[in-house]
């Protein structure tokens, strides 16, 4: 082998290593949960894990608490690079498509998050729910579940019947309308403004997040009742990236930020079923009253819930297609006949 071919073979090497090398790039992503907030706090492991694991080639930079944009702004802040990626939820945006409903928050549905999880990574949700972000120009990376939501209030509610005249904080969406019907009045606020409308009255009760988090929020220290275990709710926190952006990184670097982001998503969902039932504990050890609801109650709402999916389902193409796909999926878990 001649001196000069092996000149020409290394070099060929080096460029070759040199275009496979990806440009360092910075995603700007921000979530409605503050940096105490449990979810807030892995969110932090999850950038890090996804530096660490780009070898410095991707930073994320996370803001905390809608500190850009307000929660319900977050994803057209990425529509439009204000932002480069969502880590709110898909439920906030039913104004755009109604189908965001059934990418957000079921109501009512999956019992578990595994469920909900693999509808969408082994149904067919992840392809059904991809149609519907990249019409946005946006693009579907991921879920966090954190499992069932708890109310919370600062008055009993201990079933179906409490439920009339209830002023509650809840998200926009379906749940406004199934609560509506069952007697409630629901009042769409941002997360961020929760807790000073528990501290001055101006709603009774909330529909947050889980018990866990609820400690974490501090909601606790002004209202002591609350549903558990819950099973009204149990909304999907989402990653989403502006389309031009996510294809603009490099396959290595999509496949790092989705894999950091399916760790993010298992361990949520393991450290809230553990953390969930330690709280319970201590709630009631402070004198916070936890309401178990009955069968029947807990059946009253899902047949509320149902119906109010019907309805949903008819208001875009994209919202049918969805339904459908939940409604077979849910009855293949044994979970709707």
């Amino acid at each position: 082998m001649s001196l000069k071919f092996i000149y020409v073979a290394a070099g060929a090497a080096a460029l070759a290593a040199t275009t496979a090398l990806a440009d360092p790039v910075t995603l700007r992503v921000q979530t409605h949960y503050a940096t105490e907030h449990p979810t807030g706090k892995q969110l932090a492991i999850w950038a890090d894990d996804v530096q660490t694991m780009s070898g410095g080639d991707i930073t994320i930079e996370m803001f905390y608490s809608s500190s850009v944009v307000a929660t319900t702004e977050t994803f057209d802040a990425a529509i439009n690079g204000i932002l480069d990626c969502d880590a709110t939820g898909g439920a906030y945006q039913t104004g755009k498509n109604p189908a965001f409903q059934f990418v957000g928050d079921i109501m009512g549905g999956y019992d578990t998050p595994w469920q909900q999880y693999s509808w969408l990574y082994f149904g067919d949700g992840y392809a059904a729910a991809q149609e519907l972000y990249n019409a946005q120009n946006m693009q579907l990376i991921g879920w966090a579940i954190y499992g069932q939501e708890s109310l919370s209030s600062s008055k009993p509610i201990r079933g179906f019947e409490d439920l009339k005249g209830w002023k509650f904080r809840s998200p926009p969406g379906m749940e406004t309308e199934i609560f509506e019907k069952l007697g409630a009045s629901p009042i769409v606020m941002d997360f961020t403004e929760i807790f000073t409308a528990l501290e001055t009255g101006i709603i009774d009760g909330a529909d947050a997040s889980g018990l866990y988090n609820n400690v974490g929020l501090g909601l606790y220290d002004i209202v002591k009742h609350a549903t558990y275990p819950g099973f009204h709710s149990m909304p999907s926190d989402h990653l989403a990236c502006n389309l031009d952006v996510w294809n603009g990184l490099t396959d290595q670097q999509r496949r790092i930020v989705d894999t950091a982001w399916q760790k993010l998503g298992f361990q949520i969902a393991l450290s809230n079923e553990l953390n969930n039932n330690a709280a319970a504990a201590k709630l009631r050890a402070e004198g916070v009253t936890l309401h178990n609801w009955s069968a029947e109650d807990r059946a009253e709402f899902r047949k509320a819930a149902q119906a109010a999916w019907d309805d949903w389902g008819t208001r875009s193409p994209e919202a049918g297609a969805l339904l459908a796909s939940h409604k077979s999926y849910l009855t293949q878990l044994g979970l709707l006949n």
